[in-house]
């Protein structure tokens, strides 16, 4: 079924590999779509405790596909996607804020970890910022490049770009659409960590079978909600909710079991999602 995307499963990870290395794995339609169908299984997965989400070859994502930015501008931006591929990944619930083209990330129920192993540039650059955590090769490039096409900040880029690395270094990103290496991105807040390129993949394993050991996955979804969600509320409405959500938690199963284990000195069992 995938032609664009490589997926393989092996418990606790599901990595979604974009897959046309001759192109820098650039984007296309069919590969959006493909990715979308491909957290959607990763979604309701048992053995999935987390979604890792890679490039093949020497990079991550090239931006759109030139080809689709030349049919763009002759005026043809029709998006064709095969029936078979049709998903809906995430959480409704959420609200159509994080329901978006590829903000829909957001609202999935599992952490979502961009493991960045090279150039990443234009549209790559939004989808990156829509997973939870950006892990980096020591080779990782990061490009906006949006103005030096013409375009805008893309695909809820205005939103999430300040989010991570604040106002003034978004707009210097956006306006320069400079070359940012990835100790930079590292010092400004757009990646959590840099790891020596042959480490970076093993590390994000490690990462994800450390959660599912340790930690509670209906634990790890709620906060990741939480987290997501109330960027957008004032601390009142946050804290209430808080406070009710910690109350619901205490009726679940995960809560007994995460004192149990401390009490007896003794790994966790908890419940997968």
């Amino acid at each position: 079924m995938y032609q664009e995307i490589l997926y393989d499963v092996s418990d606790p990870v599901a990595t979604i590999t974009l897959n046309r290395p001759e192109r820098l794995n650039a984007w296309t339609d069919r590969m959006s779509a493909e990715l979308r169908h491909a957290v959607a299984q990763a979604e309701q997965d048992p053995a999935v405790v987390a979604i890792v989400l890679t490039g093949a070859g020497r990079g991550f994502c090239a931006g759109a596909d030139l080809k689709t930015l030349q049919s763009i501008s002759e005026g043809d931006r029709g998006r064709q996607i095969p029936p078979e591929l049709a998903a809906d990944p995430g959480d409704p619930s959420m609200g159509e804020d994080f329901r978006g083209t590829y903000t829909y990330l957001l609202s999935v129920r599992k952490p979502v970890i961009a493991a960045i192993n090279g150039p990443a540039a234009g549209m790559a650059i939004p989808i990156a910022c829509a997973c939870d955590l950006r892990f980096a090769s020591d080779r990782a490039v990061f490009t906006v490049a949006f103005s030096k096409r013409g375009l805008i900040a893309e695909w809820g880029s205005a939103w999430l770009l300040p989010r991570l690395v604040g106002p003034a270094h978004a707009l210097d990103l956006l306006w320069s659409s400079r070359k940012v290496e990835a100790d930079e991105a590292l010092r400004i807040g757009l990646v959590n960590r840099v790891l020596p390129h042959d480490e970076l993949l093993p590390f994000v394993r490690k990462y994800v079978e450390a959660l599912a050991a340790e930690c509670s996955p209906a634990s790890i979804a709620v906060m990741k909600r939480q987290v997501w969600q109330q960027l957008t509320r004032t601390l009142g409405p946050s804290e209430k909710e808080a406070i009710q959500l910690m109350l619901e938690s205490f009726d679940r199963p995960d809560f007994r079991e995460g004192v149990m284990s401390f009490l007896e000195k003794r790994p966790p069992k908890f419940q997968r999602i």
